[in-house]
């Protein structure tokens, strides 16, 4: 089987778009997106539908919590928070329900999908760093032989072993037997690795391959979109430098 997964959408319709035409040449099997389908950017609805239609699992990001009210963002800096107003009022009514329903995660085999740590969900932790994942030593026997997160923007993953943690790829990491993984997407809308064409990954379960794809799409005119709302202009300007 091979399953496109992706993360980090955060209302980039134009990113959305140049994903899901990448993928048409990988022989996806299925699609999974790890959450935050909305955020920073300016089409909240059109990201939800296209999402809806073309992913079987989708779970719940923290800007999705924060949007459809599942979480207090009142800590969060005046642009962000500012934005989660401006998407909560921006959703149409059936895709706040939708936002609402999102399970905090989702299992396959072998496989978990979930948006940040897999440990207290509701949280979201980061995992970006070897120090951050070596917290999961702990719970080494109840993790999977694979976790997808987003949540970073990055593409960090990390091989577990009992009692060691190693950074693995990208473009493509080959799973060892033994070993289990922590892996990052990337972001589909918002990059923060300094690469600015939208991220995504496909993994292959026969081969035991993940295989991190990047594809160009049109900042100007995601930014442009952004510049004519009431959205921080500062979220239009980091799509051109992948911050």
């Amino acid at each position: 089987m091979r399953i496109g997964i992706f993360s980090d959408v955060h209302s980039n319709m134009e990113a959305l778009r140049a994903v899901a035409e990448t993928y048409k040449s990988q022989n996806i099997d299925m699609f999974v997106c790890l959450g935050d389908v909305v955020g920073y950017g300016a089409d909240p609805n059109g990201c939800c539908d296209l999402v809806k239609e073309m992913v079987k699992y989708t779970v719940l990001g923290n800007h999705d919590a924060a949007v459809s009210d599942r979480m207090d963002y009142g800590y969060y800096y005046d642009a962000a928070r500012n934005a989660l107003d401006w998407h909560r009022n921006a959703i149409t009514e059936e895709n706040y329900a939708w936002l609402k329903s999102l399970p905090y995660r989702e299992d396959g085999v072998d496989m978990t999908f979930c948006h940040g740590s897999p440990r207290n969900l509701e949280a979201f932790d980061y995992i970006f760093t070897p120090s951050q994942a070596e917290t999961l030593l702990e719970d080494f026997d109840g993790l999977s032989k694979v976790t997808f997160i987003g949540h970073s923007h990055l593409t960090k993953a990390f091989g577990l072993n009992y009692d060691t943690v190693e950074e693995v790829g990208p473009p493509v990491i080959q799973l060892k037997e033994g070993h289990k993984y922590i892996v990052t997407v990337g972001s589909v809308g918002q990059p923060r690795d300094n690469d600015n064409r939208a991220c995504c990954t496909v993994y292959d379960t026969e081969a035991r391959t993940i295989s991190y794809l990047r594809t160009v799409y049109d900042i100007r005119k995601a930014a442009k979109k952004i510049f004519k709302t009431d959205l921080s202009s500062d979220f239009g300007k980091r799509l051109f430098f992948g911050v």
